[in-house]
């Protein structure tokens, strides 16, 4: 039987912060009214809403909407969202659909976590990358096509989190952060843990033996120099 346990988050210093909650561990359990619960994968928008009143962006550009959670904490922000979508037609890795587009303030990026999810049978969705090479290269070319429209001062946010393949474990944000700086793309704060609440896997049984994983990472990126 699990034994429910209470986590003590450890005091954060006082600041100038506009949002004083937005620590390195977002432990927000509730999801908020933004996006579905339905569709899998997606998370709750409180991350957003925090991210967002911190940078304080006017423009906000989501290249994998899934079920709209930016767009509805946009909405209820009132500021300016633009979406794209692979299920829509829209390749965030294809810079043809970042033609047109006004500069944007933030980037908010929630990928697949490469194959961990299959979304559709789209090739050129990331989830049906055929290697972990393949993905992290699309990943690059989005981060590229997503900074061809970033401000001046804009920032880049993604969230992502690691799986295992056949025992390998698949460290999916490190190998992230590694291209975003080999790209020139640098951290703009600390690496955020968000807590995973009410995971599908939370809820199943394994008969083999493994650490569980109960987080992802949200990273933020800016340009160098």
């Amino acid at each position: 039987m699990t034994t429910l346990q209470t986590v003590q988050l450890p005091a954060a210093p006082i600041n100038g912060s506009p949002v004083p909650h937005l620590t390195s561990i977002h432990a927000e359990a509730r999801r908020g009214p933004y996006g579905s619960s339905r569709y899998r994968g997606n998370c709750g928008g409180y991350l957003i809403r925090d991210l967002i009143k911190y940078y304080s962006p006017k423009h906000i550009l989501d290249p994998m909407m899934g079920s709209g959670t930016c767009q509805d904490v946009c909405r209820e922000l009132r500021l300016k969202c633009t979406n794209m979508d692979i299920k829509l037609g829209q390749d965030a890795a294809d810079p043809a659909c970042y033609q047109g587009l006004e500069p944007v303030d933030f980037v908010w990026m929630h990928p697949p976590y490469w194959k961990m999810i299959r979304y559709n049978e789209d090739p050129n969705c990331l989830s049906n990358a055929e290697s972990l090479g393949a993905f992290l290269d699309r990943m690059v070319l989005v981060m590229n096509n997503c900074r061809s429209v970033l401000s001046q001062h804009g920032k880049i946010a993604i969230l992502i989190g690691g799986f295992s393949v056949r025992g390998r474990y698949q460290p999916l944000s490190q190998l992230i952060m590694a291209k975003a700086i080999e790209i020139g793309l640098w951290p703009a704060t600390t690496e955020i843990i968000r807590f995973q609440h009410s995971n599908t896997s939370s809820r199943r049984t394994y008969q083999s033996s493994f650490i569980p994983g109960l987080h992802d990472t949200c990273m933020v990126f800016e340009e160098i120099g």
